[in-house]
């Protein structure tokens, strides 16, 4: 705990404000993944249809992601994380409202919208707030928020579920309901919660005015061309492998007839652990490149144990595993995107590598759902698809540069006031 006696209570509250919308969102993304057989039932469709519910959420992330980190860039981080956070509520909540399928997907498509957002918009505000040697650890525990929402989501459905299941076609519904809780978040944010002192800083600068118009143009500037490119490959790999890890497994879980529970949270326990230690590590020799690597290399090779065992102590490590190693290498990801981008496009150059990273993914659970039609067994699918991303992603980020250790322009001013 020593590095962190000189973090402010204003730090403290920026982080919270990004971890909590973040982890709130993975609930209501997430809960999805366990209502799949509801949802089939209900709409009398087929894998390939349920899976393209998760698609369509990811693919419309692309747009929340690149809207909410142009309007966070020209009009601060704060305003964009509160809009996100309420407008994904809404439509989560609305989803349970839906009386077929294609209004459930056109619900699930808007959700994507806010869930977009909130990433592009927070994690900027969470990082500029922190001292930069401190942004590979506050990395890996703003990302590990989204598996403290998959967990929240598997207890939810573990307590919740089977008193709401006692009418037909209700269960899932009141799931989808539940997701409009988050939006009592705002108003903590609305009151408690500072702007980024990076951004502020940054509109104090005499060419702020001319500049803050244009982040998402500059993106595609001579000077940002390949990190904006090439940041989404890593992202859209990852997303390949991570959407592979995690949308079917409930239902991969189901069919072998293995409560979800005890390997959710093995599954998602391994996540927040492995971002925060790999979000740690990266500020080693090992870099944000070595600790990438080391930790989705470890990932693949611990796939067949998550998905081929009969036994279950073995199911229950291959979970943890993939969580600490695969799903865990995200924890660089903040702190890698942060650098790669100057303050005044850093929230739509985030936003657009996370988020076009994400519809390359997203095409991951449509996939997998369309091979199952056509006979094709779920664990072999699942498993040619998490290494393959996982092995691309490894390949994406060494084509681009190492970047622990630099200052975000602004840094040293903006955190000495």
């Amino acid at each position: 705990m020593r590095p962190f006696r000189d973090v402010t209570a204003a730090q403290w509250k920026a982080f919270a404000a990004a971890f909590l919308a973040w982890a709130l969102d993975g609930f209501d993304a997430t809960v999805l993944t366990f209502v799949l057989l509801d949802i089939q039932r209900s709409f009398s469709v087929d894998y390939a249809l349920v899976g393209a519910l998760g698609t369509i959420q990811l693919v419309f992330r692309v747009a929340g992601g690149i809207g909410a980190g142009t309007a966070a860039d020209r009009w601060g981080r704060k305003g964009p994380l509160m809009f996100s956070v309420l407008w994904y509520s809404i439509f989560a909540c609305a989803s349970g409202f839906s009386t077929s399928y294609r209004l459930l997907f056109a619900m699930r498509a808007l959700f994507g919208i806010g869930m977009g957002g909130v990433w592009a918009a927070g994690m900027p505000l969470a990082i500029e707030h922190w001292p930069a040697k401190l942004r590979g650890v506050v990395s890996g525990l703003l990302q590990g928020g989204y598996s403290v929402g998959y967990i929240l989501a598997a207890l939810v459905y573990q307590l919740v579920y089977p008193i709401a299941n006692q009418h037909a076609d209700r269960g899932w519904r009141v799931m989808m309901w539940i997701g409009i809780l988050p939006a009592l978040l705002v108003l903590w944010i609305m009151t408690s919660v500072r702007e980024s002192p990076l951004w502020l800083e940054r509109q104090r600068r005499p060419d702020a005015g001319a500049r803050r118009t244009l982040s998402l143009a500059r993106l595609f500037a001579a000077d940002l061309r390949f990190a904006t490119i090439q940041t989404s490959l890593v992202m859209g790999a990852f997303m390949v492998a991570y959407q592979s890890i995690t949308f079917w497994y409930p239902k991969f879980l189901a069919t072998i007839g293995r409560a979800p529970l005890p390997f959710l949270l093995a599954l998602n326990a391994g996540g927040i652990a492995g971002a925060a230690a790999w979000g740690r590590l990266s500020e080693t020799r090992l870099g944000r490149r070595g600790a990438f690597t080391l930790a989705m290399g470890l990932g693949v090779a611990a796939t067949p144990l998550y998905l081929f065992p009969t036994n279950g102590v073995l199911l229950w490590i291959g979970a943890l595993s993939i969580g600490l190693f695969a799903a865990g290498s995200l924890g660089v990801m903040p702190g890698y995107l942060a650098e790669r981008f100057p303050t005044d496009v850093r929230a739509a150059g985030a936003g657009v590598a996370y988020h076009v990273g994400a519809g390359i993914g997203a095409f991951a659970p449509y996939l997998v759902g369309t091979l199952q039609d056509r006979g094709m067994a779920l664990p072999p699918v699942m498993a040619t698809c998490i290494a393959g991303g996982g092995l691309l992603m490894v390949l994406f980020v060494w084509l681009g540069p190492e970047t622990r250790g630099e200052l975000l322009d602004g840094d040293a001013h903006a955190h000495d006031e």
